[in-house]
């Protein structure tokens, strides 16, 4: 058995196009959206209706932790407009194409940039979406939890720790934790570029040593101090930034 993992697409539909060949699915950990591109400025929904200089603006100011001037910032450019409808209509045309690209069967779950709301309108026959819920695949069980923590980023689907914690635990035992967000570990949760610690769950943590599953996938921190580690008896990996690598990390059996 052979299975692909992608997680951060963030508007890769060329590449995700392609995943899943070879394999027998395709698992994706979600953050379809592609906001702000913060390798290349002009790509994203920011830069499309507000231009490539407010972007690098931008990109400044979060990469330096100045969250209060970002939010300022963002707050002048979106005045008069109608932020929600526009964030929408950019995240509707990305998910027309990105689900679209998706092969069959593929299992996904959100991450902490995406809209769950609209994902029910383009998950077509083949994606299974799941979140605080299992799937067997070829004889493993996998568990799913999407969405990232509350931060002082405010992106779309961050939920609270105990939210969190109820669906991690929801899953019960399983073969392999497939999630967006990292354990709380600092070195699987520090980004060399960003300079800063993503948030992980100490609640998935604490399932890796009780539940002792065969894997823990994540994503969400693009470039990591370490992509992969044991814990107990569980190897945690990174599976990779595909909006950068196009690649998927593989797991067989």
């Amino acid at each position: 058995m052979r299975v692909h993992v992608v997680s951060d697409v963030h508007g890769n539909s060329e590449d995700l196009e392609k995943a899943g060949d070879g394999a027998d699915a395709l698992i994706c950990l979600g953050d379809l959206v592609l906001f702000l591109d913060y390798a290349d400025h002009s790509r994203g929904i920011f830069p499309d209706l507000f231009g490539v200089e407010n972007a690098d603006r931008l990109v400044e100011l979060r990469t330096a932790r100045r969250f209060e001037e970002a939010r300022a910032l963002g707050n002048r450019l979106w005045e008069g407009l109608d932020r929600n409808a526009a964030i929408e209509a950019g995240i509707r045309r990305q998910y027309a194409e990105l689900f679209a690209a998706f092969p069959t069967p593929t299992y996904a779950t959100y991450g902490n940039v995406d809209m769950p709301s609209l994902w029910p309108e383009y998950a077509q026959s083949g994606t299974t979406v799941l979140d605080g819920e299992r799937a067997e695949i070829g004889g493993l069980v996998f568990g799913f939890v999407g969405g990232g923590l509350r931060t002082p980023m405010r992106t779309p689907y961050e939920i609270d720790d105990e939210a969190y914690a109820a669906k991690i635990a929801a899953l019960g035992e399983v073969d392999v934790l497939c999630t967006h967000i990292p354990p709380d570990v600092p070195d699987l949760c520090y980004d060399t570029v960003a300079r800063r610690f993503e948030r992980g769950s100490a609640a998935l943590l604490e399932a890796i040593h009780t539940v002792r599953p065969k894997y823990s996938l994540f994503g969400h921190v693009h470039q990591p101090l370490i992509r992969r580690m044991r814990i107990g008896a569980t190897e945690c990996v990174n599976v990779g930034h595909f909006a950068s690598s196009g690649t998927p990390w593989t797991l067989e059996w």
